[in-house]
């Protein structure tokens, strides 16, 4: 028998192998139960990883590490695989569930035409076909559709079309969900009488994608009535084609349309042309919007005898760009109104072209009072009134305050943006609501985040990936995301989008250095509410430093978008209950020192006055974003 010190070269390499592993796997093991983790999850690798490229042993943020991906160790192995065979579309619904990821489901089965009414009390992702297509009479009603969900996808095709005398009525559709993804096609085209209903139709909605296409196109006298569209909304597109086109006598009406909503744009194309005595009205459209895109595309054009309304078109509203096109073009008599356009103290843009141009039997147009910084172009020179004209915003903050009307200061939140001064002791000051408003998501694990496609070259394979159609919501999440990712530095930026933390680590790393640590907000506490500043930090002592701060972006796995920017001072400070004095939350603000390439438009400046390049600028990092700095 051999000695061991006389052991072949092969069987003493295993022996030595096996060794090792065994050390590998207890120091593992260690680790990973004092973190709760199974040592071969992507989780378990994410704490290894940080501790080996991270030279401190600070805490390591929970919510941060929250977000690492579920997956055990043998669904990471199978989708890993799956991703390097280019099928992990085929098990896109499993992925999505195990990986936590943020996916728009396929359309469910459709249900076809039927013969007798039929009341929805409470429905979600469905597709309709021939939903109610040459109905005669009756009605169909849906209560509380979709509502209060997390990622809707709703289909209605051929809805009403071609009906006699029947009516539609949606109550409450949507209502407080989150990302929406909602299309109607030919939605009551060539109807003969009857009434479609909407009424809280996406209210409180976070990212709302809605889409009518052919909506009462070539119907006869069919009336269509929104009330409450897309109320108190969140960011999200809006879309309306060839609406009422050809139509004969069809009254429509919008109230309430977007109002008090967030960066919401909406597009009416081809809007009532050709209609015969179309009569629409739109009333508080916009209203108290921030940051509003409204578009009219060919409304009302070569129109006979048009009726149209508008009544407080962005009043109040923050910025923004709105452009109407062809509004009453070659349109034959009728009228057309505006009431309160535009009335805002924040300037947008506002463009009018080609405005009753062409007329015949001119058109009477009528505008009163229409607000700041507007365009007109080509419009009828004939039959056009124009009634208290401002051009500049203190004009209507002085007419607001002669009608008793509240100016509103909502625009920007207080206490979005503040002074470097106000972070001292004692200083009372209102919070803005620093939740986290997206939806709840988990990085990927590099490995198989890696193998993923993510460029505008390869967004034809993205959208295969995630079942996403070409109009669909998660087309335009992906495309805002590339936008985000691919655009180029500012001055003196330098940014990376990372879809894993151990990327973030490494790109933290490599601008800061090994000895670094995550810094943000402890909590939501004095949210939307006035707080008082208690012990303050400077970090480096208060003198300018070098900080990554990440902040998420929408897409189907979590991706932040994490940047350095010069001339910062970073601060930590204890926030008090102004009432009690105790303590609430440890607020961690980033103070930007160089506002000098920033927009003349940024609301820092809408709110604090002055401009690009003579003020600094502070804000609070809000739930879930963060800060990376070199450790004290």
């Amino acid at each position: 028998m051999q000695s061991a010190a006389a052991a072949p070269p092969l069987v003493f390499l295993l022996l030595l192998l096996a060794f090792n592993f065994a050390s590998l796997l207890d120091a593992t093991t260690t680790t990973s139960a004092a973190a709760g983790e199974n040592p071969f999850t992507p989780k378990a690798y994410v704490i290894r990883y940080w501790q080996k490229q991270v030279s401190n042993d600070l805490p390591k943020p929970s919510f941060l590490l929250g977000k690492a991906s579920p997956l055990t160790a043998a669904d990471y192995a199978a989708f890993s695989k799956l991703a390097d065979q280019n099928s992990l579309s085929n098990h896109l619904p499993d992925f999505c569930t195990k990986a936590n990821l943020l996916c728009f489901p396929d359309v469910g089965i459709s249900l076809e035409k039927h013969s007798h009414d039929v009341n929805f009390a409470t429905y979600l992702n469905q597709n309709f076909t021939n939903y109610g297509t040459n109905k005669g009479g009756g009605a169909d009603s849906f209560t509380k559709y979709s509502e209060n969900d997390n990622v809707i996808v709703d289909t209605f095709r051929r809805y009403s079309r071609g009906s006699t005398a029947h009516n539609d009525k949606f109550t409450v559709y949507a209502t407080g969900s989150n990302v929406i993804d909602q299309r109607f096609n030919t939605y009551g085209t060539s109807a003969n009488s009857g009434k479609g209903e909407f009424k809280n139709y996406n209210t409180q909605v976070n990212v709302p994608g809605l889409t009518f296409t052919s909506y009462s196109d070539s119907s006869n006298a069919r009336k269509q009535t929104f009330t409450q569209y897309s109320q108190e909304a969140n960011a999200g597109d809006q879309s309306f084609t060839s609406y009422g086109k050809n139509g004969n006598g069809v009254p429509n009406e919008f109230k309430s349309y977007g109002n008090s909503s967030n960066v919401v744009g909406s597009t009416f194309t081809n809007y009532v042309e050709n209609g015969n005595a179309p009569k629409d009205t739109f009333t508080s459209y916009g209203t108290n919007g921030n940051v509003p895109e409204n578009n009219f595309r060919t409304y009302a054009t070569e129109a006979n005898d048009p009726n149209e309304s508008f009544k407080n078109y962005r009043d109040q509203s923050n910025v923004g760009d709105d452009s109407f096109k062809s509004y009453a073009k070659k349109s034959n008599a009728g009228k057309v109104d505006f009431l309160n356009y535009g009335q805002s103290f924040n300037e947008g843009t506002d463009k009018f072209s080609g405005y009753a141009q062409d007329a015949a039997n001119p058109v009477k147009v009528d505008f009163k009072i229409y607000g700041v910084n507007n365009t007109f172009k080509d419009y009828q020179k004939e039959g056009v009134t124009f009634s208290s004209y401002v051009n500049d915003s203190s004009s209507v903050v002085k007419s607001l305050a002669a009608e008793g009307k509240k100016v509103n200061s909502w625009v920007v939140e207080p206490g979005k943006f503040f002074r470097e001064q106000m972070l001292k002791s004692g200083t009372i000051m209102p919070m803005p609501d620093i939740h986290d408003k997206m939806p709840k998501r988990s990085f990927l694990p590099r490995v198989i985040v890696s193998k993923l496609p993510f460029s505008t070259a390869k967004l034809g394979e993205m959208k295969k990936l995630f079942h996403a159609s070409d109009d669909s919501r998660i087309v335009k999440m992906m495309t805002d995301s590339l936008s985000d990712c691919e655009r180029a530095p500012s001055p003196g930026e330098v940014k990376r989008c990372v879809a894993s933390i151990e990327d973030m680590v490494d790109f933290a790393t490599s601008v800061l250095g090994r000895n670094v640590v995550v810094r943000s907000t402890e909590n939501i506490q004095g949210s939307k509410g006035n707080i008082m500043i208690g012990k303050v930090k400077g970090i480096n002592g208060g003198k300018v430093t070098m900080s990554v701060s990440c902040h998420q972006s929408l897409y189907s796995y979590m991706i932040y978008y994490c940047h350095s920017v010069p001339k910062v001072r970073v601060y930590e400070a204890d926030i008090l209950d102004p009432k009690t004095k105790a303590t609430i939350n440890h607020g961690v603000a980033i103070c930007h020192l160089d506002t000098s390439s920033w927009s003349p438009g940024h609301g820092a400046f809408i709110a604090l006055g002055s401009k690009p390049g003579k003020i600094e600028v502070c804000h609070w990092i809000f739930e879930n974003d963060m800060t990376w700095t070199i450790a004290d």
